[in-house]
């Protein structure tokens, strides 16, 4: 009898039903779209904003600070401390080793520029660096990376050097300044070794394949194969900095506390959360003796971002589940007042406020189980569309999401009918049937 009663009321009154079906269907496409979204904001944007390069420096412990004028470190040579190329493999081997992008090896020399053996030249300073190099990992594999995964910002004019040839590139600046200019093409003469030791000095003649703009020192500076600035430098095998690009989620209360301060459990869960904390954390592990330091001002505009789309999605889907409600309890409302004369005779005939409430009830969760499914197919095809606006790709459908979408529907139909169901059961039959 239950069951007929419910199933009639559908046949009596398709258009009320139809009205609540729309508005659980809109509702639950926007949410179905914004938790997809949502979902795998953290990734693309995390990926995106490794357009704006390293976010992670390290250094050894134990170097000197830079004494830099104009772009031009004026340490000497075998002063401050350095860290070993043969152990970069390593860094594929910590636990988030597959967040880790990328990362590219500097080594700063002071140098000259010279016209030939005897001329003077200008004091520059020389970067060996990588471009694209095959790290080995201690697995087996191999690693490609360099400053075009880690400094994807970097524009050439011209083409990049390669990385065992005795080629470099110009710093935009140094390009303009130094008298008669450099161009692609031309050969220069770089100096360095014999100020400050008792080492003769070393020339090195290299090709300038590009000139780099970097927006930073480097465009005062020559950019060449870290094999070619360790020569220069006598330090074979070493390197000074190393930037590093890594996947990191937005910092919140647990990323920001003292290591030392935390539970057994607490540090489980930071440690298995790819922070920018633990990622530094498993690096000084990985590589001793070093210090690992956040780049601010990439790590804290990623935090912001995120966190910002984050909540505005959140807030988009709770706005379409508070409408979707409101959409709900209306047409209740007019279902209930359209039904008073059922719900009069009912409860004349004996029937509780249960039962009452239960055939009421039953029609708005299979609205809501056909709703919810509707509007999950409508919000992954949304999602797409979003997706592919925003990020450039389509977005990816979570089927994981299916049953929740059809618990949050369902939790929206009843939510809804709740005040119509409390005044269907302040109902008096008697007043009812007479027609008051």
């Amino acid at each position: 009898m239950f069951a007929r009663l419910v199933g009639e009321s559908f046949v009596r009154n398709p258009r009320r039903k139809i009205l609540t079906a729309a508005a659980l269907v809109v509702g639950m496409a926007v949410a179905t779209a914004t938790l997809t979204v949502a979902l795998d904001a953290g990734d693309r944007l995390a990926r995106e904003f490794r357009s704006l390069g390293a976010n992670l420096l390290v250094t050894p412990q134990s170097d000197t600070l830079p004494v830099e004028i104009g772009g031009v470190d004026y340490r000497p040579v075998d002063e401050g401390a350095y860290l070993q190329e043969a152990d970069l493999g390593k860094l594929k081997m910590i636990f988030w080793r597959h967040n880790i992008l990328g990362f590219t090896p500097f080594l700063d020399v002071p140098a000259r520029i010279a016209p030939s053996e005897e001329g003077a030249g200008v004091r520059t300073t020389v970067v060996g660096t990588w471009y694209e190099h095959e790290v080995p990992v201690p697995d087996g594999m191999e690693f490609r990376t360099g400053l075009k995964i880690t400094h994807p910002s970097w524009k050439v004019e011209g083409r990049w050097f390669d990385d065992g040839a005795a080629e470099g590139v110009v710093g935009a600046a140094l390009a303009r300044t130094y008298p008669g200019g450099i161009a692609p093409g031309q050969t220069i003469n770089l100096q360095d070794g014999g100020e400050g030791t008792d080492t003769a000095p070393k020339f090195v003649s290299i090709l300038i394949t590009g000139v780099v703009s970097t927006g930073d020192a480097g465009d005062s500076s020559v950019l060449v194969p870290l094999s070619l600035a360790q020569k220069l430098s006598n330090h074979p095998g070493q390197f000074r900095q190393l930037f590093v690009s890594a996947l990191t989620k937005p910092a919140d209360a647990l990323s920001v506390r003292d290591r030392q301060s935390l539970t057994p459990t607490e540090y489980d869960r930071w440690f298995c959360s790819p922070y920018i904390s633990s990622i530094s954390y498993q690096i000084g592990n990985a590589l001793p003796g070093v210090e690992v330091h956040a780049i601010r001002r990439v790590a804290d505009t990623e935090g912001r971002i995120l966190s910002r789309i984050s909540s505005l999605l959140w807030i988009v889907t709770l706005a379409a589940l508070v409408a979707a409600a409101l959409a709900v309890a209306a047409t209740s409302a007019t279902t209930v007042l359209e039904r008073r004369a059922e719900v009069g005779v009912m409860k004349a005939l004996g029937a509780p406020n249960v039962i009452v409430g239960g055939i009421f009830l039953a029609e708005q969760l299979l609205l809501a189980v056909a709703g919810g499914a509707a509007g999950f197919v409508v919000g992954i095809l949304l999602a797409r569309v979003l997706g592919e606006s925003v990020f450039g790709t389509p977005g990816s459908p979570r089927l994981v999401l299916f049953p929740i979408v059809l618990v949050i529907a369902a939790a929206v139909a009843i939510l809804g009918s709740l005040i119509p169901l409390r005044r269907a059961a302040n109902f008096e039959p008697a007043a009812i049937l007479r027609g008051e």
